[in-house]
């Protein structure tokens, strides 16, 4: 995490939104991203930036899913945007229906 700069750890998690973007991308799973999150704050994460780690993959997949809605709309030949778009929100939705999907966002709320 030395690209990020020395002082990245007194900076909240959503100012970075490639740390964010990149699991998202990558697929990662829990075990990962626990890993980031221990590797990015140099140490175990609270509840509340776990929950941000969470909330913030599922705005990554509805940002990405407006985007295949715009590529498909304005027509752009290089794929087929719409099934792009179907299943972004679809990983989306899978997200935010998680069990614990709830609890995470209440660690966000106290934190």
């Amino acid at each position: 995490m030395a690209a990020l700069g020395r002082d990245h750890r007194k900076r909240p998690l959503e100012a970075c939104g490639d740390v964010i973007d990149f699991p998202v991308e990558a697929a990662f799973g829990p075990e990962q991203d626990e890993a980031l999150l221990l590797a990015y704050f140099g140490g175990a994460p609270s509840a509340g930036d776990r929950g941000r780690m969470v909330l913030y993959k599922a705005m990554c997949d509805l940002l990405w899913t407006l985007w295949g809605i715009i590529q498909h709309v304005n027509k752009n030949p290089a794929d087929d945007f719409w099934a792009y778009a179907v299943n972004r929100f679809e990983r989306c939705k899978a997200l935010m229906g998680r069990s614990d999907f709830g609890a995470h966002l209440a660690a966000v709320a106290k934190a």
